[in-house]
């Protein structure tokens, strides 16, 4: 099993969508990228952690390829506005890919400027290493007790 952790925009529907891929095994909402191990919504939205909403795919590389997961996220998404998608608007928001090794990175690099071409070089989304990714654990508890 391999993971890709991905930033674009509210986890939510990202999570669904890629649960529906075939070779995805599980998919996790979360934050990732920010200055601290452990965060919270609350958090987040302040702008000041540095964290990305992240949605966590767990998938089975012989079923499908990293490089498709990272088509599917630039096809999924508006990787050209900055800290925004649709009315969501601030850091949390913002699209990135999260990567855990080097042959992630260099697939990321490929694939984004393969869609950098696509855009008119108008695409925004960053590519760095995996940091401090945390499970949204008590905002995950909310939204299924629909207490948010």
């Amino acid at each position: 099993m391999e993971i890709a952790i991905l930033a674009l925009g509210c986890f939510w529907g990202p999570e669904i969508n890629f649960s529906k891929l075939e070779g995805v095994e599980s998919t996790e909402v979360g934050y990732c990228g920010g200055n601290h191990n452990q965060t919270n919504y609350e958090e987040v939205c302040s702008g000041n952690t540095n964290h990305a909403e992240v949605v966590k795919v767990k998938f089975d590389n012989s079923k499908i390829s990293y490089e498709n997961i990272l088509n599917y996220f630039f096809e999924s998404h508006d990787p050209t506005t900055i800290n925004r998608q649709g009315p969501d608007l601030g850091t949390q928001y913002r699209s990135e890919i999260f990567y855990s090794n080097d042959m992630q990175k260099k697939i990321a690099e490929e694939v984004l400027s393969k869609y950098n071409k696509k855009y008119n070089g108008k695409i925004v989304t960053k590519i760095s290493e995996i940091k401090n990714y945390c499970k949204a654990e008590e905002y995950h508890q909310k939204y299924l007790e629909k207490k948010f």
